[in-house]
């Protein structure tokens, strides 16, 4: 089993998201290049923190253009399962892939230190290995982590059960003060309608091990059951075949922005 983590031009969580796959739950963890368009058959996708392409634009707005996107929004349209971390998370919400944008803290600072988050959903393949209101402890590392978006996406992420994780105080409460960031509802991640792309801003692949605290190991250890599941891995099968949707895919002028930068990309 190949769990894929690409790697953007500024990218800095890669490793350990590499480390969280291969030490924390012994699969096989593969980099994959952002100029590719192989995903070489991984059965899941990890996009990692970090700063792409320097967070010029605005975070994850010139990465979403990267020529291995076009695989990995096909990937998830089919099913794959797809996991953003901070910078990643930024990152699948300009590929469309995840509604709502990652914005300003509203403090007009970067924020580094450790939250509290409480899983609100255990039905995604990154939350399974979890029970809905329990509360972890994980690392923030951003500048534009503010979650936003228009008031009927937020109803919608709410009422259809897609707020995965929210920051919590101490006593598991959802408090203005527990709000690294300003985000709307206390939202510290999100999932898609087929609850197979997740995003979220706090840092599980940084708390794997006793010596820094393992809460974010169930992460892994929820797509590795997930994946098992699943069987002979249909999506990343059906796209290599050539009959998923990265074969379908219509050419937008997005896309064919995409591919005329892709010659000059570093």
């Amino acid at each position: 089993m190949k769990i894929g983590i690409v790697r953007f031009p500024g990218s800095n969580c890669d490793q350990d998201c590499h480390r969280a796959v291969d030490e924390g739950v012994g699969a096989e963890a593969v980099y994959l290049w952002h100029k590719s368009h192989d995903l070489e058959g991984c059965r899941a996708i990890l996009l990692p923190g970090g700063f792409s392409y320097g967070d010029h634009l605005r975070a994850g707005a010139i990465a979403r253009f990267s020529p291995i996107m076009r695989e990995v929004i096909a990937f998830a349209r089919d099913g794959g399962p797809v996991l953003g971390i901070c910078n990643g998370f930024q990152i699948l919400c300009e590929a469309g892939l995840l509604p709502g944008a990652l914005v300003r803290n509203d403090s007009l600072r970067f924020r580094s230190y450790p939250v509290r988050v409480r899983v609100e959903q255990a039905d995604t393949p990154f939350t399974s290995e979890y029970e809905e209101g329990d509360v972890l402890r994980m690392p923030i590392a951003h500048g534009e982590g503010q979650y936003v978006a228009d008031r009927s996406a937020i109803e919608a992420l709410e009422s259809e059960r897609r707020v995965i994780f929210r920051y919590v105080d101490e006593l598991g409460q959802p408090t203005e003060e527990a709000n690294p960031n300003g985000s709307a509802r206390n939202i510290a991640g999100i999932c898609d309608e087929g609850r197979r792309v997740v995003g979220l801003m706090p840092h599980p692949e940084r708390v794997v091990s006793n010596l820094l605290g393992a809460d974010g190991l169930g992460v892994f250890h929820s797509l590795i059951g997930s994946v098992r599941a699943t069987g002979d891995g249909t999506a990343t099968q059906a796209l290599e075949a050539g009959d998923g949707p990265a074969a379908q895919a219509p050419e937008t002028p997005a896309t064919q922005a995409a591919e005329a930068a892709e010659a000059s990309a570093p």
